[in-house]
């Protein structure tokens, strides 16, 4: 309990009328008693489903696809893949992520025998691995006869050769029912890249992988459904032809629909998100993007399971300008936060995010995870070739309301794609390299530890019973403030290089 009146509580600092965002405040200091490691990121980011940092990558065309959605979730945050692209291939990129790790693979990618070589690496190219089973009929659960692998087209420069001419037929398996541990045990005594769990009469049933295995020990806190299969969210528009879209997406197992909307409270984003309940009732759903009470209201009523709250903070949105509507950041997402806490629907803190500090104010103001674009875009895994400018290595990105991405199908996400003249709500630019993924979100992570040490609070849900207790404070800061908590009255300085 504090005993001096120091500092403003959230309400005080975010209810006056005026509008604020991270760079505007500061978070108080509280009591250490703990180190950075003894900290939990775990969060919700939907009302059923948990992940063990508070990160999402943005579902931008310059910024998430399956690579950065695999990073992201063997990291232990999740990707939402953008819908830039034909439903199919949206599709396949879920797809793509589902398949790249698995405990028991429940639907193996399978061939028969008179398959070719060619099959073979069109799927190798399609979904990165080789290890296919062949069963006799070539259906998922026919009768195991052999396997392919790498080492067994390596050197085959015929390519219409048929798969029953170069299988392996000598079998290592396991039977159904075998547990997971005593799976793992087979595959590290057999040395062998795959294991089939097959059935009394020899049909396929599942597979393992010993990458796999392997990935369990590298990345223990990995986003993972029941079947241990990696999360990964994906997004569609409110547009009512994208239900085609989501029963593709559907189809390819996703977890997480996000109902990508520039501005969501609307009758458009109502109907999506009733008709997608009523065929999926189970899917979750995050629907927004909202920065007030009134749309938050409006669309957890109708089922949304989590928000996403921003309306123009992003660094390449201009929204906020070119339409004189929007919310600043910070006070989007505790308002939003103050009334979704009644419904335990969680929010998530989408753009103005430009650093480890940025996150963390994100999180004491009520937000559950951050959404992140320009942050993560400019990584390797990040969509787009690099290119050089002035000697500096760069990535392209590009806001989803820039024209060039509105003409490429983004549109929908502004109301915009059948209008002849198209006003711009984003623009388009590079970001600097960042390197990859697997060096700068650990970094990241890294960092809100140490921030949440600095506070006094070992893990989220405990800061936000502080925030709504009133016992975390806050502090504005003024202009000078602001310059004087940043690097001044150097000559010259070099930032940090993250991952040193």
């Amino acid at each position: 309990m504090d005993r001096h009146q120091d500092g403003l509580t959230a309400n005080e600092l975010l209810i006056n009328g005026e509008g604020l965002t991270y760079k505007d405040y500061l978070i108080l200091p509280g009591y250490i008693d703990f180190l950075p490691e003894d900290v939990s990121l775990e969060t919700k980011v939907s009302r059923n489903l948990h992940i063990k940092i508070p990160i999402l990558s943005s579902p931008m065309d310059t910024v998430t696809e399956n690579q950065m959605a695999i990073a992201l979730a063997l990291l232990g945050g999740m990707g939402v893949i953008h819908y830039n692209m034909p439903i199919e291939k949206q599709a396949l990129e879920v797809e793509k992520v589902k398949r790249f790790e698995n405990g028991f693979i429940a639907d193996p990618i399978v061939l028969s025998p008179h398959h070719t070589i060619a099959d073979v690496l069109e799927i190798k190219d399609q979904y990165g691995f080789s290890g296919i089973p062949i069963t006799k009929d070539g259906s998922k659960n026919g009768i195991l006869v052999g396997i392919v692998t790498n080492r067994d087209i390596d050197f085959e420069k015929d390519t219409d050769k048929q798969v029953y001419e170069i299988m392996t037929t000598e079998l290592i398996t396991a039977p159904e029912g075998i547990s997971l541990a005593d799976a793992n045990e087979i595959l590290k005594r057999s040395k062998k890249g795959k294991l089939p769990i097959i059935n009394r009469e020899g049909h396929l049933i599942s597979l393992m992988c010993r990458t796999d295995l392997k990935k369990n020990q590298d990345y223990p806190l990995a986003s993972k459904d029941k079947s241990k299969g990696l999360l990964v969210a994906a997004a569609v528009s409110t547009h009512k032809s994208d239900i085609e879209r989501v029963e593709a997406l559907v189809q390819s197992k996703v977890d997480l629909l996000v109902i990508d909307s520039a501005q969501g409270y609307s009758s458009f984003q109502i109907e999506m998100i009733k008709d997608i309940k009523k065929k999926y009732p189970d899917l979750e759903i995050m629907a927004g993007n909202v920065v007030t009470m009134n749309q938050a209201e409006g669309l957890i009523q109708v089922g949304a399971d989590s928000l996403r709250i921003g309306m123009g903070p992003g660094s390449i949105c201009i929204t906020q300008e070119t339409m004189a509507s929007g919310r600043a950041q910070a006070t989007a997402v505790y308002k939003a936060s103050l009334y979704a806490k009644k419904f335990g629907i969680p929010v998530i803190a989408d753009g103005g995010i430009t650093n480890i500090g940025d996150i963390v104010k994100a999180l004491a103001v009520g937000g559950h995870a951050v959404m992140m674009g320009s942050l993560l875009a400019g990584t390797q895994e990040a969509p787009g070739e690099y290119f050089y400018e002035n000697g500096v290595r760069l990535k392209r990105y590009r806001g989803m309301a820039s024209i060039e991405a509105m003409k490429s199908g983004s549109g929908k996400r502004y109301f915009a794609e059948d209008e002849k003249i198209r006003v711009a709500q984003g623009v388009s630019g590079s970001v600097l390299d960042k390197g990859s993924i697997f060096d700068f979100v650990p970094y990241l992570v890294q960092g809100i530890k140490h921030s949440f040490q600095d506070i006094g609070y070992k893990d989220i849900s405990s800061l936000h019973r502080a925030l709504h207790d009133r016992h975390l404070k806050f502090e504005k800061r003024s202009p000078a403030a602001q310059m004087q908590g940043g690097v001044h009255s150097l000559h010259s300085y070099k930032k940090p290089i993250i991952g040193d």
